[in-house]
């Protein structure tokens, strides 16, 4: 805390992020409290945030990031929050604008700020990626003016006027082909779920139609081929996991149905 006001909180969620933890500590260095909410990391996730100065606090996802988020919220002590997931980082022009409008601003209660991914050195300007790019995700928001819904596409509702920050968050997922494939797999298996849930059924056709659509649309429609190789993987790979929700969701209405039979 570099005085007795916290203005700023930086939070960052976590699990298993010891690579990446380091850097996105840094980026925010600048807030006057840092905050990690690890999901039980298995690694050194911990010891290294620990390391930077950051307060850490577990706390298990269970399978709902609105809810990791929220409690987030409910744990940091700042007049502003700001949310980073580990494999993020701060510009340093996006760190100079968040600390103008936060000690100016008192009209707005949320900021959408600009996202670039970057894939194997490759930043992805077109594709799936490129609505975050251009249109931005909230991530800065004053506390207690909204919460956070969803488990899986998390968004901000909340009360108040919201604006747009003109610089970039930037995002270095999938570091390796063996990463990308742990991830859809991950976030999958937690997408099925939520519409199991939600008694969602899924059709023979849709196994194959809707990974192929949206192949055609983010890689084709969306122009993610103009980003070479790595428009393709990604399109490729997210394309998969569109397969894969709906693999899993099938499994998941098999297994419930048989269990009734069975009862």
């Amino acid at each position: 805390m570099k005085d007795s006001i916290i203005k700023i909180s930086a939070i960052i969620l976590a699990r298993d992020e010891e690579k990446n933890v380091e850097k996105a500590i840094k980026s925010v260095d600048f807030a006057d409290e840092i905050l990690v909410i690890d999901d039980n990391s298995e690694d050194k996730t911990k010891l290294v945030a620990q390391r930077m100065g950051a307060r850490v606090v577990e706390h298990a996802l269970n399978y709902d990031f609105a809810a990791q988020r929220n409690f987030g919220q409910a744990e940091a002590k700042g007049q502003w929050l700001l949310y980073l997931d580990a494999d993020e980082v701060l510009s340093k022009e996006l760190q100079g604008e968040i600390k103008s409008i936060t000690d100016y601003d008192e009209s707005h209660t949320a900021f959408y700020i600009p996202r670039r991914d970057f894939m194997w050195g490759t930043e992805l300007k077109y594709g799936e990626t490129r609505k975050a790019r251009t249109q931005g995700i909230i991530r800065l928001v004053k506390k207690g003016s909204g919460l956070w819904t969803g488990k899986v596409h998390e968004e901000w509702t909340g009360e108040g006027k919201k604006m747009h920050l003109s610089h970039f968050i930037n995002h270095y997922p999938h570091q390796s082909v063996r990463d990308f494939l742990q991830s859809i797999n991950w976030y999958s298996t937690l997408r099925a779920l939520e519409l199991y849930k939600n008694k969602e059924q899924v059709k023979s056709f849709e196994l194959f139609f809707k990974p192929l659509v949206k192949f055609i649309y983010t890689y084709f429609f969306l122009f993610g081929f103009i980003d070479g190789p790595a428009g393709f993987l990604y399109s490729f790979m997210m394309s998969f996991h569109s397969f894969l929700v709906r693999a899993k969701l099938y499994q998941f209405i098999k297994i419930d149905t048989n269990s009734k039979i069975k009862e």
